[in-house]
Formats: C-alpha cells, structure tokens, sequence
C-alpha cells in the first residue's frame, strides 16, 4: 500500500527497493518526461524570421522534411508555444535539436538558441522572452541528408513565473556567432525536457 501511495503522490522510482510493477511492466511515476516539436508546429518570427515552412524530398517516395531553414550569414528566429500538463513541475526545461544542412557536404557547427515566457491568464503575451540559452556547436558529418542532433541543453530558465494553465512561448534561433556553419540550417524540430511532480494531470 505505502508503494503504491508513493507513485499516486508523485514518488520517483528511487524511493523504492525496486521498481513498482503491473504485470511485469514498470508503473510510470513522476519524472522527467519529453515532448517533440515538430519545424511544422513552428512559425517564423515576424521580425528577422527564418524561411516560411517547406517541404522538402530527399528521394522520390523516401521520407520528405518539413523543415524551416535558417541562414548562415544572420541570427534567423523562429516561435512556437507549448501548454505544459498540469503534473510539470513548472521549473526549468532542457531542450535537444534535430536538424540537417542544404549544403550537405559542409561540415561547420551549428549552434542552436533558446528561450521562453510563460504568459498565465489575464496577463499580457506582450513580454520579452526570457534569456537564451545555447546548445553546445555541433559539426555537420558532411554527408548530403545526413539528420543531425545536438547534445541536449543546460536548463532554460522560462521567464514570467510559470504556473498551472500558463500557455508558454518561446523563441528559437541558429547563433550564427558561435556557429561555423557556411550553409543554410535546416530544423527538423526539438525534443523538450520537462520534469513532473504529480502522477497525472488531475
């Protein structure tokens, strides 16, 4: 019984001896949990944005990219907004890029930029994001269509004082400062880390 009140309270797995199961399959607890975001849930910022959405074949009746591309010579900026569940734990997030070049043949580094605002209820979506933060530069392996995926992230830090129901903003953008990158960056999406403390979304 104290087993299974632990994981209705948000207990993580090292509060046990072992790992609580049903029929042989770990029970789910509170933890860290991650969420995928597409380059198709994502839209261009309205001032100094990246490339509209596109579509983009690599071999006839192969996978085809959504892609958003990103220059090389300029700081491009791209959005998108996440309602975190009820059980994040509305602390800081870490996040992990997926992308590919068009000049498949460079092998420059690319660094990625990101930062968010939490906006809650009757409170004004006119705020500035919260302060950036860069993913380690990663070097393209210089094969044509190769996918590439940087290290994941130190801790975001999302401004505004995230709470339940808050719709959260953010801002993402190819740091052409830090990046050794001659050709144009294409962004598959980003996997964000988030962290629960509670069971489920009750």
């Amino acid at each position: 019984d104290a087993e299974v009140m632990g994981v209705a309270t948000g207990a993580t797995v090292a509060n046990f001896a072992s790992i609580p199961t049903v029929a042989d399959v770990a029970i789910k607890v509170a933890g860290k949990e991650s969420i995928w975001v597409p380059a198709g849930a994502m839209y261009p910022s309205t001032t100094n944005g990246c490339s509209s959405l596109a579509q983009v074949e690599t071999t006839a009746l192969r996978p085809d990219l959504k892609v958003l591309d990103f220059a090389a010579d300029a700081d491009d900026f791209a959005q998108f907004s996440v309602a975190f569940p009820k059980s994040w734990n509305e602390g800081t997030i870490t996040y992990q890029p997926f992308w590919t070049v068009t000049a498949g043949t460079n092998t420059g580094t690319v660094t990625w930029q990101l930062g968010g605002i939490a906006v809650t209820n009757d409170a004004t979506i006119n705020t500035a994001f919260g302060t950036l933060v860069a993913t380690t530069a990663l070097a393209h392996s210089g094969t044509s269509n190769d996918l590439m995926v940087s290290a994941e992230s130190g801790a975001v830090t999302i401004a505004g004082s995230p709470s339940t129901d808050d719709v959260c903003f953010f801002q993402i953008n190819n740091d052409v400062s830090a990046s050794g990158q001659t050709g144009v960056v294409r962004l598959l999406g980003i996997k964000v880390f988030f962290t629960t403390d509670a069971a489920n979304d009750a």
